[in-house]
């Protein structure tokens, strides 16, 4: 399994910037010495790990932390062989327990994944069979290891389950992956990798779809398997989970490890600028109204970008009003599922959206935020209430009645990928934008998809790309040009940032406030992340099984909640990753 790269090509190295009060790696639970790690690509080899060292012991938590491409997941899978046929593998040693893990069969490794090594993988859509209800997936990890009876088997799953914070598990452990949640899913994958009791679990962002409620269940059974004397390896672009958990923190960039030391160190006095940028960047009260980055630039893989300005004229408007842009009155949903249940998803929720403001909902999965986002765009049919948009009605309007009033409201959703047409390049999919534009020739709407490209901090080159060969900053920054092509007055933000990178996030942040200032946009912007919500919002909706149970400004919501339900999710609500602010 082991293997020398002795021809990658690669940019020159630069040195690694270790502490000097860290100490050499040492033998451990599991030991890892000068561990770098290659893909093969068109015959050339290409590094994108090197020489990554670190000891874990017996319950402690190493975290891994960095940026989409600084090589912290390909580390932790190079860790349980699980990097694939392409890649080349070389380290000084791989020791677990003192068995060498580069030399390990096959054989050997299917005994050790699950058993003595569990890994919880980030994509749960991806990582669940879709077709098999997630209980009898739960149940072949621990049969693959001739764990119990079927009837033990079917009552750990329970077990496990409800300790992930599943509700009702009987019922969940029946279903297939696309009819639970993301957040639900996450969960599921949790417990399985929870299952046979392993030494040490790797946690690739173990938390990045959960609610703050549930991040806070995951992070506390982490924490209480910890104690236990598991060993955790924590690989997270979220600072305030690291926080939480870790002992020891590797900072990676490029492949490489930039900082490193123990938690409190790195997080209170980093050493390095970058490490120091993803502190600066995590958005909560104490960012409030500062920039979270340096320029809105996407650095993953343009940095063209970064001398590119965002400088917008400001937006006339055919349809202006005295009163909010948008408003909505007692708004009213409800379902029927296939067993004839009504469910009410939103229940009488009203709140006004004024001009040039943001107003933040939060809640957890199944609150009714994104439903009531649907209803405010238009796109679900309400059971009674009324929307209105630009002082005019919206909500009653017939659809072709509504289409001239339409480009006055726009969404970005939380995975641009998924609502991209693949085939289409990022210049296609903006003209796709305009074709409502009457009046503009082939060449104006060319030149109008580069101006919006600009105004995102995009150069002209990107939009030749297709959504594939973009990064989530990239796709995000075409999906919110997307969103500005008709000139809206509103834009619905539906967890638009949530699966961005920390460094990513706060770019797009400070470009969405960039744009609202110099074109006086509002945002009616849905999160279940706190510190989004805070750093950004004017006024704040909590919603709670389709209620709205407190609403307020910023400050009233987080350093003076009165509903139960809201000082319960500020008590979850991780601290900035700077201990001491």
């Amino acid at each position: 399994m082991t293997s020398t790269i002795d021809s990658v090509h690669a940019p020159a190295a630069r040195t690694p910037t270790p502490r000097a009060d860290t100490p050499a790696p040492k033998r451990g639970r599991l030991s890892v010495a000068n561990l770098s790690v290659a893909f093969r690509r068109n015959g050339i080899l290409h590094q994108v790990v090197h020489d990554v060292s670190f000891c874990l012991e017996p319950g402690q938590c190493v975290a891994i932390v960095g940026e989409s491409g600084s090589g912290k997941s390909v580390t932790a899978r190079s860790i349980v062989g699980l990097t694939g046929k392409n890649s080349v593998v070389d380290a000084q040693s791989i020791l677990l327990d003192g068995d060498d893990l580069r030399a390990a069969t096959k054989r050997q490794w299917r005994r050790i994944r699950g058993r003595r090594i569990g890994f919880i993988l980030q994509d749960a859509l991806v990582s669940l069979d879709p077709l098999r209800p997630v209980g009898k997936e739960i149940a072949e990890a621990l049969a693959l290891h001739h764990w119990g009876n079927r009837r033990q088997r079917a009552a750990k799953v329970i077990d496990l389950l409800r300790a992930v914070g599943v509700p009702a598990p009987e019922n969940r452990a029946r279903q297939r992956p696309d009819e639970l949640s993301g957040g639900l899913r996450q969960r599921a994958l949790i417990a399985s990798a929870l299952a046979l009791d392993p030494e040490i679990i790797i946690a690739d962002e173990p938390t990045t779809a959960l609610d703050v409620t549930v991040q806070a269940q995951v992070l506390a059974l982490l924490a209480e398997t910890k104690e236990r004397g598991v060993s955790v390896i924590l690989i997270s672009h979220d600072l305030s989970v690291v926080a939480h958990l870790a002992d020891h923190i590797l900072v990676m960039k490029g492949g490489r490890v930039v900082e490193s030391g123990s938690a409190d160190q790195v997080l209170n006095d980093p050493r390095h600028e970058y490490t120091r940028s993803l502190i600066n960047a995590v958005p909560s009260e104490l960012t409030r109204g500062k920039r979270l980055g340096a320029a809105p630039s996407d650095t993953a893989t343009t940095p063209a970008a970064d001398a590119v300005a965002v400088s917008i004229a400001p937006r006339p408007t055919d349809h202006d009003c005295s009163g909010p842009v948008l408003q909505a009155v007692d708004l009213v949903k409800r379902f029927t599922t296939p067993d004839g249940t009504v469910t009410t998803a939103v229940d009488h929720v009203s709140f006004a959206l004024e001009r040039g403001t943001t107003l933040g909902i939060v809640g957890e999965s199944g609150s009714g935020k994104s439903t009531t986002a649907r209803l405010a765009l238009a796109l679900s049919s309400l059971d009674s209430g009324t929307v209105t948009l630009l002082g005019q009605d919206w909500s009653s309007l017939s659809e072709p009645r509504r289409r001239a009033l339409r480009r006055e409201i726009a969404v970005v959703y939380q995975d641009p990928l998924s609502s991209f047409d693949p085939r289409w390049n990022a210049e296609r999919i903006l003209l796709d934008s305009l074709t409502d534009a009457a009046g503009l020739s082939t060449a104006a709407k060319k030149a109008r998809v580069v101006e919006l490209a600009r105004q995102v901090g995009l150069p002209q080159e990107i939009l030749q790309r297709f959504p594939l060969n973009l990064s989530g900053g990239q796709r995000q920054r075409i999906a919110i040009a997307r969103a500005l092509a008709p000139n809206p007055s509103v834009i619905v933000l539906d967890e638009a940032v949530s699966a961005l990178d920390v460094s990513i996030q706060a770019q797009i942040l400070d470009l969405l406030v960039d744009l609202q200032r110099q074109r006086g946009l509002s945002y009616l912007f849905i999160s279940h992340d706190l510190g989004v919500i805070n750093h950004l919002s004017d006024q704040v909706l909590v919603m709670k099984d389709g209620v709205v149970v407190e609403r307020g400004t910023p400050d009233d919501i987080f350093n003076r909640p009165a509903h139960p339900y809201t000082r319960e999710l500020i008590s979850s609500l991780p601290d900035h990753p700077r201990r001491n602010p």
